[in-house]
């Protein structure tokens, strides 16, 4: 879903956006059908995405959830450690978080990610609920597949720029 939308945004001029893909070393391969049968990470992977979204500069990964509980574990401390540096750097960071129980993508913003792991760093819950999810970035699959996090993208800066100036 999310590659069609990068597409669509690419024909569009709208965004430059990449899948990065992770590293791996084949230990076993099918030579007769010239495929990787066994392999390993070689490292690993800070995001999913990145890329440039009318000159800002872009990183997000995809998650996926069944339940209404997102346990953190999904979400590695080299990531976060990514993201943050991204941020710091100008750009901008976040998840974008499948549940597919209902149906719903939710684009999750760094600075409530990165609150979510520090509650939970300072032993607190080490997952968050559904329902503490800001409904304003809650996003909904246009066309069966279009993942409009463009939109959210609008909102997330609308906001930072008004705590920028508060």
């Amino acid at each position: 879903m999310i590659n069609r939308t990068n597409e669509r945004y690419l024909e569009k001029d709208l965004a430059l956006i990449q899948k990065i893909p992770t590293p791996i070393t084949p230990v076993k391969m099918d030579k007769e059908h010239r495929q990787i049968t066994l392999a390993y990470f070689d490292q690993r992977s800070t995001v999913d995405y990145i890329g440039v979204v009318q000159g800002i500069p872009v990183c997000f990964d995809a998650k996926e959830c069944v339940a209404d509980t997102f346990p953190l574990q999904n979400i590695h401390e080299h990531q976060v450690a990514f993201m943050g540096s991204y941020e710091k750097q100008g750009g901008m960071a976040f998840l974008i978080i499948y549940f597919s129980a209902r149906n719903i993508l939710y684009y999750m913003r760094f600075c409530e990610m990165q609150g979510f792991w520090e509650r939970a760093k300072n032993g607190g819950r080490k997952s968050f609920r559904f329902d503490e999810l800001d409904p304003r970035f809650l996003l909904e699959l246009k066309n069966g597949c279009f993942v409009p996090y463009l939109d959210a993208m609008n909102l997330d800066l609308e906001l930072r720029e008004k705590l920028d100036k508060e």
